[in-house]
């Protein structure tokens, strides 16, 4: 099993001058932490105006700045907006691909259609076009950094002409493609799509086992059909994160943020409202942390001693999960414990599961390669253009010319 570290950027209230300043400086730190012990992804959010609890509004940004302090670890979009509204398919294009140049090849292509109403509203997204809107998208971009040159595309909800899309990729055909998931329907839609799994519901291992069997149960089947190149048969769930050789000086370091990050999600995306530039979701999360809705999950397994965490982990790999994300950044959580936490981690937990994962993923890779050959053989191709059939441009200024002499 591998695992990766995970960025919302969150920044509660009250906001001082350089705050945002530290908290972009303090994740690069952290990235570069995790890339020198051994963690295998780090994955960065796409928000935007979602105060306080994410922002993370230039991802692209952030892992190129990531990528040159960094080795190994795969820097993972986790998620791209892909939805034309808030990115056009080509841009997408070209910036994974440029991404994945500048950090040789490290790039995972997490995509996902969003739920959060400031958002799809601020781009003008109907909420019941949306999914459509997601997987046109997401097909096209794949073709367009695969494709050379990119046929053109008449679609429902965006449209282009033939060109040829650069740069392309080091990973070929294209990057892996994921997408987010927090429920049962968006799981099965990963799996018939031939793409990763980002579980952003947070789960314990015994309900996990559900989900990832039903995934598997269907990347094996006949409804699996790649809406990319390749088919990226994983799954990544995340968990919470904050690790002490004292239970109770973890629970004091991490839980609060955790409960933040709970809180601030569901008051975005369930039950709050919000007054852009007014709303104080910290202070609403001080005066109702005692509500019974808001009490603590049960399930926090990632927060604690070294032996709890290691149980807690033991449990998602023995169930099949391929990837756990630790949600570490979240509330007021300080730099310094993360990095404390990271290290507790890299020193006593992790080097057990690097040593079990090219076991466990080489008999995996055997036992999927017949199905996922069977997957890309039922895909429709999109047909490549002969040379004859792609079509020629004139520059602006020889129209202008011909034109004028005509006129």
């Amino acid at each position: 099993m591998k695992f990766g570290i995970f960025y919302e950027h969150q920044l509660p209230r009250p906001w001082s001058e350089g705050v945002e300043h530290q908290l972009f400086q303090d994740a690069l730190d952290q990235v570069e932490l995790a890339d020198q012990l051994g963690i295998e992804y780090a994955w960065e959010v796409e928000h935007h105006f979602l105060e306080e609890y994410s922002h993370s509004s230039a991802p692209e940004v952030f892992l190129a700045a990531a990528s040159q302090r960094t080795k190994d670890i795969r820097l993972g979009h986790g998620i791209r907006q892909v939805t034309p509204n808030y990115n056009h398919p080509a841009r997408t294009a070209e910036v994974l691909a440029t991404l994945d140049l500048v950090s040789s090849g490290r790039v995972d292509f997490g995509t996902g259609e969003s739920s959060a109403i400031l958002e799809l509203g601020g781009f003008g997204i109907e909420v019941a076009q949306k999914r459509r809107m997601y997987l046109e998208a997401t097909e096209q971009i794949c073709n367009m950094l695969a494709m050379d040159p990119y046929p053109g595309f008449e679609g429902e909800f965006f449209s282009m002409p033939c060109r040829n899309i650069v740069p392309k990729p080091v990973q070929k055909p294209h990057p892996p493609v994921w997408v987010a998931c927090s429920n049962r329907d968006t799981i099965k839609m990963a799996a018939q799509n031939g793409m990763g799994v980002l579980c952003f519901a947070f789960t314990d291992p015994k309900d996990a086992k559900h989900w990832v069997d039903e995934y598997y149960e269907i990347i094996r089947s006949d409804e699996c059909v790649p809406i990319g190149h390749t088919v990226n048969a994983n799954i990544a769930m995340v968990t919470s994160f904050s690790v002490h050789p004292d239970r109770e000086e973890a629970v004091r370091r991490g839980r609060p943020g955790f409960d933040f990050f709970r809180f601030a999600l569901a008051n975005l995306y369930v039950f709050g409202e919000h007054k852009p530039g007014r709303t104080d979701i910290w202070k609403a999360f001080q005066e109702n942390r005692d509500h019974p809705m808001f009490a603590p999950m049960a399930d926090s397994g990632g927060i604690g001693t070294p032996d709890d965490l290691r149980t807690h982990l033991e449990g998602f790999e023995g169930v099949g999960v391929d990837q756990v994300i630790f949600i570490q950044q979240a509330g007021m959580n300080r730099h310094e414990h993360i990095c404390e936490s990271l290290q507790l981690f890299g020193r006593e937990v992790l080097p057990a599961f690097k040593e079990r994962d090219p076991a466990r993923e080489k008999q995996k890779q055997e036992e999927l390669a017949p199905y996922l050959e069977a997957a890309l053989a039922r895909k429709q191709w999109m047909k490549e253009l002969a040379d004859d059939e792609i079509p020629t441009f004139e520059a602006l200024g020889r129209q202008i010319v011909a034109s004028e002499a005509g006129s």
